[in-house]
């Protein structure tokens, strides 16, 4: 899999995060604090649950693991059983 530094984020990446699941970027920021290094603070979104983590921060140069999400507008039919 494909990875991607977190200071090349930015709204709408989809990665993987600590092993919890596929998050998107749902806001971003760069932060250049006047003492201190840079680091990255975004607010993800769970792409399965919908839970939302506020305020995550990012070392620039961490690596996360890119996830590909293909989105499909469907209708709904019918349930057989456990499918629909």
């Amino acid at each position: 899999m494909a990875s991607i530094l977190a200071g090349d984020i930015r709204k709408g990446s989809t990665f993987e995060y600590n092993g919890k699941g596929v998050y998107t970027v749902t806001e971003f920021q760069h932060v250049k604090p006047g003492k201190g290094a840079a680091f990255v603070r975004a607010t993800l979104k769970n792409v399965v649950t919908g839970q939302v983590l506020s305020d995550v921060t990012f070392n620039p140069t961490a690596k996360l693991e890119t996830a590909q999400v293909e989105t499909r507008k469907m209708t709904y039919s019918h349930t057989v059983g456990e499918f629909y």
